[in-house]
């Protein structure tokens, strides 16, 4: 389990430190026939440093947890 916490907050600290992504898809703006014309469209995907917070919580959680004898 201490190992499944490590990895938990380093992916953790990844998400607070990369806060989103961008990516592109190729959409189709006008079809005539044999003539097309297409257009590169961004897309971004984003979120909150604070979900990178909580799983470092979360994985320093698992890790402390994986410490203690049942």
């Amino acid at each position: 389990m201490k190992e499944g916490g490590k990895i938990i907050m380093i992916i953790g600290l990844l998400i607070t430190l990369f806060t989103g992504f961008k990516y592109f898809t190729k959409e189709k703006v006008v079809d005539l026939g044999s003539v097309e014309i297409t257009a590169n469209k961004k897309h971004s995907v984003n979120w909150s440093p604070m979900v990178g917070v909580g799983v470092i919580l979360l994985g320093g959680l698992v890790f402390m947890m994986g410490s203690k004898k049942i």
